[in-house]
């Protein structure tokens, strides 16, 4: 049903992209309908809410449908023309670099993501955490002072307290050091920086895995749908454990507790971290691939 051009683009034909479009719809839906129905009588999930809401990637969005860049959409696919980032060409409607190129911002990012993923690829992973990055977030808080207030707390603050200085704070990632209490900041032996991020993130953090699903939608349409799909689904994988290991009473959404307190639960949550870790593994190679392509589509083209 595709066919491979001279130039290595590949066109896909009505009835080829329309189908893949349609099971691509079919797999998120059970995704963004649940979140959509919780807009609308004002419910919470701990799971994907946060994906939502942290990742500022709507649930159109997600639903949208891209062959990803250097795939044209051959026979009746006007409706692509909407979106800033495609043209039409002889073979049909693709994505342009031109969009990509306007800005300097556009590209200092596509470096910037290509830097973050080349370095998480080379470096050793870190599974000594335990998830206590959540229990950072609310050391020395009551439960009416915490961010996630609509869900309660399984344990005392003192039990929490405990708990931090019994195992200790471990975080690499600045997007969950910086919502640290500032209690609990000069108990983490580094202080991660946006600066520092490229040289501190590391394929054992739960925090960096799921953030190949930002990486991925700030670079859609020109990355494959599929593998947004992909990396959404880890990330709910991630935040789902995220949430287990957290001192947070989630257990009304079928989320029992991995009691990181315990040494048993600290085996079972690095037992569970390193599968998110080898999960995301191909993913962030696929991603890293795609980006370096487009890069270098962007370094080749004309003017």
């Amino acid at each position: 049903m595709a066919r491979v051009l001279s130039t290595a683009d590949t066109v896909l034909h009505e009835e080829e992209w329309r189908a893949r479009r349609a099971r691509h719809e079919v797999r998120v839906r059970p995704w963004v309908e649940p979140r959509q129905e919780r807009r609308k009588n004002g419910g919470k999930h701990p799971t994907d809410d946060f994906l939502f809401e942290y990742y500022p990637y709507s649930v159109g969005k997600l639903l949208a449908w891209h062959p990803g860049y250097g795939t044209a959409l051959a026979g009746d696919a006007s409706s692509y023309l909407k979106f800033p980032q495609y043209e039409r060409v002889d073979e049909g409607v693709t994505t342009s670099l031109t969009w990509l190129c306007a800005t300097s911002d556009r590209a200092s990012r596509l470096n910037l993501a290509i830097r973050l993923l080349d370095g998480m690829s080379t470096r050793p992973a870190n599974t000594g955490c335990f998830g206590l990055h959540e229990w950072a977030m609310v050391y020395g808080l009551e439960q009416s002072e915490i961010r996630h207030s609509a869900f309660p707390l399984r344990l005392t603050p003192d039990e929490i307290t405990d708990t931090v200085h019994d195992v200790s704070l471990r975080c690499t990632h600045i997007d969950a050091y910086r919502f640290f209490t500032p209690a609990a900041m000069p108990l983490n032996p580094i202080e991660p920086t946006r600066a520092t991020q490229p040289d501190l993130d590391q394929p054992g953090c739960l925090h960096a895995n799921m953030d190949l699903y930002k990486y991925s939608m700030w670079f859609s349409p020109y990355i494959s749908s599929d593998l947004i799909a992909d990396s959404f689904e880890l990330a709910r994988s991630a935040r789902t454990l995220d949430m287990q290991a957290s001192p947070y009473d989630v257990s009304q959404f079928g989320l029992e507790p991995i009691r990181v307190e315990m040494p048993e639960g600290r085996m079972e949550y690095a037992r569970r971290q390193r599968e998110v870790m080898e999960q995301a593994e191909p993913l962030r190679h696929q991603l890293l691939e795609a980006l370096r392509s487009l890069h270098g589509a962007i370094v080749s083209a004309p003017g």
